[in-house]
């Protein structure tokens, strides 16, 4: 029970712990000062999605995300849904891409060496199925939480002076929601493709509330470490890195790697979700169908994403504000129709 719960978490862990989240850039777009209420009713309302999908998953034993959508908002909108999550998951997957292949080259590969590399390692998980990507988050995961966790401690720590732990005005509150929503989609597609391999409610509960303890502690110590550094984030793509400016250069090669796993994990998650609701209809294995996925995708990481991204990123943002409503209401009405 306890293993298995722990796997899930580091499933989840996996799916949220991109490459925006890992460099703190989506962190500090939505949160920054006065979040720190915002962040504890992000926690909250995470695990609670958390625990929703998987049981919703687990009850209707789902292989892909389609039956869990129909359940949760209904079939027409679970048609809009299906739209939008295979859109979401296609562009993350291609920005994840392109954003493996540019890391690589601090490691001396050409973009396209480092894109094709990259893609070999996603393809050979998919020959071990769903639970192969489940043991690679297993692995990987735990690696880039204590990492993340350890240079965030350590650079609060080295004599950044005194800031409270609570502000005053917390009038940022209103983005736990949004960050929450902005998540929500990567969560369904992911749960939904395990519905199958959940054997109990206990490992939801551990899976549900370990997550949200987890990632509700890192984005809060993060959250803090970026504050120290706010007025140097206008300097930084990244910033992480505002962060570990002071940092030996080795633990600067350290964090490089655990972003490539950022974005390794973020990747083979996404398609992974993208797969499992396109497998059935198609019938062909899982690791030729990533081989086909990925051909498609590599000529797009070569269009200007940037663009793209910042008019579908507010969209998701919105749309999927009805997604989360449904689910934080589902136990209710589902409890008021068993009635």
């Amino acid at each position: 029970m306890w293993k298995s719960g722990f796997q899930w978490i580091f499933l989840i862990m996996g799916t949220i712990i991109g490459a925006g989240y890992a460099s703190g850039r989506e962190l500090w777009q939505f949160f920054g000062k006065e979040s720190g209420l915002a962040i504890v009713l992000f926690t909250i309302i995470f695990s609670l999605c958390c625990y929703t999908i998987m049981k919703v998953s687990y009850e209707q034993k789902t292989e892909h995300f389609m039956p869990l959508l129909e359940k949760l908002v209904g079939a027409r909108w679970a048609s809009i849904y299906d739209i939008l999550i295979m859109l979401y998951l296609f562009t993350t997957t291609v920005v994840m891409l392109a954003g493996g292949s540019t890391s690589l080259e601090a490691f001396g590969f050409s973009y396209w060496g480092g894109m094709i590399l990259f893609c070999v390692c996603i393809v050979i998980i998919f020959f071990k199925g769903v639970q192969g990507m489940i043991t690679i988050n297993t692995l990987l995961t735990p690696l880039l939480i204590l990492g993340l966790l350890a240079t965030l401690l350590i650079f609060i720590g080295h004599d950044q002076g005194v800031m409270p732990l609570f502000e005053k005005l917390q009038r940022n509150w209103p983005s736990a929601f949004t960050f929450t929503s902005l998540n929500v989609l990567s969560l369904v597609a992911v749960l939904a493709a395990v519905g199958k391999k959940i054997k109990s409610i206990e490992e939801i509960k551990i899976a549900s509330i370990g997550s949200g303890l987890i990632i509700g502690f890192l984005s809060f110590i993060y959250n803090r470490a970026l504050l120290f550094v706010e007025s140097e984030m206008s300097h930084y793509e990244i910033p992480l890195f505002a962060i570990m400016k002071s940092f030996p250069y080795l633990m600067s090669f350290i964090m490089t790697i655990l972003l490539i796993s950022a974005i390794y994990t973020t990747a083979v998650s996404s398609i992974l979700g993208f797969l499992a609701r396109i497998k059935e209809a198609v019938g062909l294995p899982l690791p030729i169908l990533a081989v086909l996925l990925l051909l498609i995708m590599v000529p797009f990481t070569m269009v200007g994403f940037s663009t793209l991204i910042a008019v579908l990123y507010p969209i998701y943002g919105i749309l999927n504000l009805y997604l989360l409503a449904g689910i934080l209401a589902y136990p209710i009405i589902n409890r008021y129709k068993s009635e």
